[in-house]
């Protein structure tokens, strides 16, 4: 009974991820439209219009609404240059090679972004019927209510917004980040041999595959946040999930810049521990530090909840202001250490900086600050954006005053 019973376990549990929902949400439109197809177009089996559904059906409503357009543009397209051509030529070896080139052009000319090949394609299949005109205006029928299904599909059933999914990937990658720091402060303290420090390198590394995968789910989060009416501060959701992922994206390049550091001291130090023993508890001190700030940090910038997000505030500033002291007292032991014994003194001063920069970049007003200038340089473009309709709504604003007196007041003010 197990082996049956997994499976849909583990699809019920996954139902809230973007590959199952997006499954389940592409087959319901392309049914839908391959229904109304059948009623509304003269073909027997109009499965261009299930096929348009299938591709313009997002996982968000932003890319819905992007693909949809640019979808219907570039059948349009096509279909207007096959009538064209058919009035003028047959379907030749020649003609096909040349309404393929013209095609092409032409798609990249009506900017249908990733559906240029869909031009030729349309054009293509047009020109390949005897019923040139009939053909032609189904297809594009037919395109025009796939696109319309899937369009619809998405705006009266807004699909899921996924920060939730990309605040998870976020934590993830602080978890990692934590236990790596973590690691090192166990290393630090004692003697560490060349491979295993080479080993937290290569993890170190490995942090830079993972920031591209969580760039992957915050921009499908940032796209499903667009023209989304579940949302109210789609923008502030935005800019403070992209501003903490930059946050730690720097910090694990300087995590990765620490290992290395720490590795070559290894090399040097094969046959003796890192540090003496009062400097490696010290340094042990700072990476627990740093590890906890940077869980908060984390939870800070992914949590929903208010009371949450102050309580992780807290703990960050008090693991930073706790981190700066004990690299505080790191740096005098070190500066004692090397007036006795100035071997790889530059090792240690690399050291040094590298935390100061974790700690800088994890600090919180640098982290209120980087929100406002991000706040009104996206404020400021989207201004750009739609400047007519700025002017527009604040020559109404001017306008409202006015309206609103009597006209026995506006002669009297006159």
């Amino acid at each position: 009974m197990r082996e049956f019973t997994d499976p849909f376990l583990d699809f019920a549990r996954r139902r809230r991820e973007p590959a199952v929902v997006q499954t389940l949400r592409s087959t319901a439109a392309a049914v839908i439209s391959y229904v109304v197809a059948l009623h509304l177009s003269s073909e027997p089996a109009p499965l261009t219009a299930p096929l348009t559904a299938l591709l313009v059906v997002q996982v968000t409503l932003y890319t819905t609404l992007v693909t949809g357009v640019r979808r219907v543009n570039s059948v349009i397209a096509g279909v207007l240059l096959a009538v064209g051509f058919s009035a003028l030529v047959g379907l030749t070896w020649w003609s096909l090679g040349l309404i393929i080139l013209a095609a092409l052009v032409v798609g990249r000319f009506v900017k249908v972004g990733e559906f240029v090949p869909e031009v030729a394609i349309s054009a293509m299949l047009v020109l390949g019927v005897t019923r040139v005109s009939a053909t032609a205006w189904d297809r594009v029928l037919e395109t025009l209510i796939g696109a319309g299904v899937g369009m619809l599909f998405n705006v009266l059933l807004a699909p899921p917004v996924w920060v939730e999914s990309a605040g998870g990937a976020i934590e993830e990658l602080a978890a990692r980040m934590r236990r790596l720091l973590l690691d090192l402060g166990e290393e630090v303290s004692g003697h560490t041999p060349v491979a295993r420090a080479a080993a937290r390198l290569h993890e170190a590394r490995r942090l830079d595959h993972d920031i591209v995968q969580v760039d992957v789910s915050l921009r499908q989060a940032e796209d499903s946040l667009r023209l989304n009416p579940r949302v109210k501060e789609g923008l502030l959701s935005r800019v403070v999930l992209r501003t903490g992922l930059d946050t730690l994206e720097i910090s694990a390049v300087v995590l990765r810049v620490v290992c290395r550091s720490l590795t070559d001291l290894a090399k040097e130090r094969t046959e003796e521990w890192l540090f003496e023993p009062d400097v490696g508890l010290a340094l042990r001190d700072v990476f627990e530090h740093l590890a906890r700030a940077v869980e908060s940090f984390a939870v800070l910038i992914t949590t929903q909840v208010s009371a949450n997000a102050e309580e992780a505030e807290e703990r960050l500033t008090a693991e930073l202001t706790a981190g700066r002291v004990s690299r505080d007292r790191v740096a005098d032991l070190l500066l004692a250490q090397v007036q006795r014994h100035p071997r790889q003194w530059q090792l240690h001063g690399a050291l040094l900086a590298e935390i100061d920069r974790i700690l800088d970049e994890l600090d919180v007003e640098k982290r209120s600050q980087r929100l406002v200038e991000e706040l009104d340089r996206q404020s400021r473009e989207q201004r750009q954006r739609f400047r007519v309709l700025s002017r527009v709504r604040q020559r109404l604003r001017l306008r409202e005053p006015e309206e609103v007196l009597e006209p026995g007041a506006r002669g009297r003010r006159e």
